[in-house]
């Protein structure tokens, strides 16, 4: 004789429907390009800026934050040394974090930030001033088209867009109200 438990979950099993396919999702197209994706990040409070190549991050960097004293970052010489065990006081006083994006989205203006990139989870969204650098070639136009690449890019991440804002009082816009106060992204 079977226990009830055996019987519920055998009349589960029975009726278990079909499986059916996922929808295929269609290609939406849309516009991938540098001024589309510049364009739209420029009117959520981001701001693109070109460099020739990886190697001139240094002397850009000073140049748009001259005042900036600490510093985290994998792809240059920093001046805090970040990883996922520091301690979100120290990452409080980081004035400037300098992280490599891995997809940036024309139609959003959102960069894709992996985990694996960010040094810590805490650290993009703790600094005062936050920069991407994002190779051009990966602007994508769409979220589908972002989304199918993922798969690729490792586990957990984050779509940034823009500096940190809200307009939940009166509807004002106020820029670096819970995070990084100014997003630049370092296309190259």
């Amino acid at each position: 004789m079977s226990s009830s438990r055996e019987r519920i979950l055998a009349a589960a099993q029975a009726n278990k429907p079909a499986e059916t396919p996922l929808p295929t999702v269609p290609d939406f197209g849309g516009d991938a390009s540098v001024e589309r994706f510049t364009e739209v990040l420029g009117s959520i409070g981001g701001r693109v800026v070109w460099v020739a190549n990886p190697q001139q991050l240094g002397p850009v960097l000073r140049q748009l934050f001259p005042d900036a004293q600490r510093t985290a970052s994998p792809l240059l010489a920093a001046t805090v040394p970040v990883n996922e065990q520091t301690p979100t006081d120290v990452l409080a006083d980081v004035d400037l974090a300098v992280l490599p994006g891995e997809i940036g989205v024309a139609e959003n203006g959102a960069i894709w930030l992996p985990e694996v990139n960010m040094l810590h989870r805490a650290l993009p969204t703790v600094t005062q001033h936050l920069v991407l650098v994002l190779d051009h070639r990966r602007i994508v136009a769409t979220m589908h088209q972002a989304y199918a690449q993922l798969p690729s890019t490792g586990g957990y991440g984050a779509f940034v867009a823009g500096p940190s804002k809200t307009a939940d009082i009166e509807q004002s816009l106020v820029i670096g109200a819970h995070g990084a106060r100014s997003l630049v992204v370092l296309l190259y």
